[in-house]
């Protein structure tokens, strides 16, 4: 178990887990591995074809284990602090303490480092040495690694991928330059302390490598390769934050999903390419583990509505992953005999689908909607036109509302459109009609895709509104609830949250009667081990009808998944599936972001409706951006604080809180803050000009 402490952003335990999965992981949206683990891996870099594309094992040459000799007791202790994204391990006794540091630095991506520090705290004058273990062999079953040159005393390996996810792909190529690593380090006896830095740059072509590992050198040399580290993080977490006074495990699980999230993303204005983010993270995914790396709907669905109501720029880097992957969905969608654009179920760097089972590519067609609704998140969020206009997003709309619409068929008793032969997210189901998650989430893409052509005054095509208007949406008028799919029998087992996710994140219009009732239907027979993130969408659910005890008992589910000491989730409760799983712990922010804040990014306004349980006395949430504004709020039980913090530039609008009981309002100037008793609001551009 973990010792608590008193910080809930650190981690500590005096002994590693059993299960190596679950000992933690260091990432900084490029670089990632799990600690003490032998390997590397780099976001977008696969090995193999269908079907066994995976996310390629690359060495870790910073995988180095320290012990000392000591006749004297030594107290083990084992660290990971989510502020700094570091990793620590001490050894103490009475005359000494040593200190090793593992990190993957936050702002210079490429490197991956460690250190080794020896602190004198007793008279003692012998020399204290640490003797450094390391199982590294630079080979990989993914790379045809060879050695180079030495450079600047370092060593050098590099090499290609061996296999191509398609035939027109190309393959990639693994540069790595390491400090070489000794077999011990000494503080003599005439030191008080003494310290050593090792460095690994990571990279796909020898220039880059070499540029970030003199870099690296530049900074131990300026002794700023650790502080730098931390400072970005640091930076990181000013600009996102949710802070609760209450239960400690609560806290630590929102420290800790909200690292783990961030660590699978790149920096801010990070200039390479993005390669998304797969359930498993950025630490895991080889061959035969964790879904192979691939990214999944549980990117679009589960992670990025937190990401985007932080960090819109690192939202539109997800967005374009998909833009550039376009190329693959026009294939797979023409593979399938349809128009438009068909995302895979499993991507990787292609965008062609890439699932080791043919079934989940074929059926599983709620991901386009999946996709297309973040987009239509970060536009909510954003108002950025340019993105659609001349980044490629607009693309991407498009295409999948043709696809929409080349998938239907016309029921001519019905007189409405049906979508058939399909896997609902409830993947006990497979080859049904009408999947009711599948065809709202097609009837919001093609709603959507209409208002922002009208927008960019583009041409609308008259089947894009004829499809959105009559797409069938499965409903019981007798019992007023939603049938997963035609033909679904009341009380039939479910895997995991589906029909609930019209409620939220879709928001799909509905009565509260009828919410009520897909709750109440769906919640007693759904699968007690299903994956992680259903229980928040339950919570939510019940959050927005003010059933504030019986989300509590949703979110309290979510503790099943989450292993001690380091918080790394498992896809299932009894530990199997996916570790470290995201896409729990993207659900499980939501319930907190989304649930207990009430926030809704809708077309013209960001919306809150608080419903906090008795546990949490006060909830801050720091950083929440709309419109280019950064908003903080403060959430007790009987009063609102909203601050205006900073703006993105120049042409961000002027915001007002409008409140939905008695219609007041506040505009939001910067560094002052508003206060009101807690009820629901909204937040708006300005109906007058307040000045900024």
């Amino acid at each position: 178990m973990s010792g608590c402490g008193e910080d809930p952003r650190v981690f500590t335990a005096p002994s590693l887990p059993s299960d190596p999965r679950y000992s933690g992981t260091v990432a900084n949206g490029y670089l990632g591995t799990r600690i003490y683990g032998d390997v590397l891996h780099v976001n977008g870099i696969y090995n193999g074809a269908v079907p066994d594309c995976h996310r390629a094992i690359i060495p870790s040459p910073v995988n180095v284990r320290m012990n000392v000799a000591s006749e004297e007791p030594l107290t083990d202790s084992f660290s990971l602090n989510t502020q700094t994204g570091t990793f620590t391990h001490s050894l103490q006794c009475l005359e000494y303490t040593v200190t090793q540091q593992i990190y993957a630095h936050r702002s210079h991506v490429h490197l991956i480092a460690f250190s080794i520090a020896i602190t004198r705290s007793g008279a003692s004058s012998q020399p204290i040495t640490v003797s450094l273990q390391t199982s590294f062999k630079p080979e990989s079953p993914d790379l045809n690694l060879q050695r180079g040159p030495d450079f600047q005393g370092a060593e050098y390996i590099y090499g290609q991928t061996l296999i191509p996810e398609v035939e027109d792909c190309p393959l990639k190529s693994v540069h790595i330059i390491w400090s070489p690593i000794p077999p011990s380090v000494t503080l003599s006896s005439s030191e008080r302390q003494g310290s050593w830095e090792f460095l690994a740059a990571v990279a796909e072509t020898e220039e880059e490598a070499e540029k970030s590992f003199l870099a690296g050198l530049s900074l131990i040399g300026a002794g700023e390769l650790w502080t730098s580290h931390e400072k970005a993080w640091e930076e990181l977490w000013e600009g996102s934050r949710i802070d609760v006074e209450g239960p400690f495990p609560l806290r630590q699980a929102l420290y800790g999903g909200l690292y783990y999230l961030l660590s699978s993303l790149p920096p801010l204005g990070f200039p390479g390419p993005f390669g998304g983010i797969s359930p498993g993270g950025l630490s895991n995914g080889q061959q035969g583990e964790d879904y192979w790396g691939h990214v999944f709907w549980d990117q679009d669905t589960w992670m990025y509505p937190n990401i985007v109501l932080f960090y819109p720029e690192l939202a539109r880097a997800v967005l374009a992953y998909r833009i550039r992957t376009l190329s693959g969905a026009l294939k797979n969608a023409r593979m399938q005999g349809l128009l438009g654009a068909k995302f895979p179920w499993e991507s990787a760097v292609t965008g062609c689908e890439v699932c080791p089972e043919e079934i989940y590519g074929r059926e599983e067609v709620h991901i386009n909607g999946d996709v297309l609704r973040a987009f239509q998140q970060y536009f909510y969020v954003t108002q950025d036109l340019d993105f659609f206009s001349k980044d490629g997003g607009w693309d991407v709309v498009s295409a999948i509302a043709e696809y929409w619409c080349s998938r239907v068929q016309w029921n001519e008793e019905e007189q409405r459109y049906h979508i058939k032969g399909v896997m609902p997210p409830d993947e006990y189901q497979s080859d049904i009609d009408n999947s009711v998650y599948t065809n709202a989430v097609a009837q919001v893409s093609l709603n959507f895709a209409i208002d922002l052509a009208v927008l960019l005054q583009v041409p609308v095509p008259e089947n894009w509104k004829e499809v959105a208007k009559k797409v069938t949406i499965p409903f019981d008028l007798e019992k007023k609830y939603h049938p997963e799919f035609d033909g679904y029998v009341a009380g039939d087992p479910v895997k995991q949250a589906d029909v609930v996710l019209m409620g939220f994140p879709l928001m799909y219009p509905m009565s509260p009667e009828v919410r009520r009732n897909d709750l109440e239907m769906y919640e007693p027979i759904t699968d007690p081990e299903g994956p992680a993130m259903t229980w928040s969408m339950f919570a939510v659910g019940w959050l927005e009808l003010k059933e504030v005890q019986r989300a509590h008992s949703q979110v309290q589910k979510c503790f099943a998944n989450i292993t001690e000491p380091f918080k790394i989730w498992t896809e299932n409760a009894d530990g199997s599936g996916a570790v470290n799983f995201l896409t729990g712990m993207g659900g499980f922010l939501q319930a907190v972001l989304f649930g207990y804040t009430g926030f809704r990014i809708n077309r013209s306004n960001l919306t809150f409706d608080p419903a906090c349980p008795e546990e949490i006395g006060i909830l801050k949430v720091t950083g929440v951006c709309y419109l280019g504004s950064k908003l903080n709020f403060t959430f007790a039980s009987d009063k609102i604080t909203i601050e205006q913090k900073s703006l993105s530039g120049l042409q961000c609008p002027a915001l007002e809180v409008v409140l939905a009981g008695s219609g007041q309002r506040f505009p939001l100037v910067r560094g002052n803050p508003v206060s009101f008793t807690s009820e629901a609001g909204r937040i708006q551009r300005s109906s007058s000009c307040w000045p900024l």
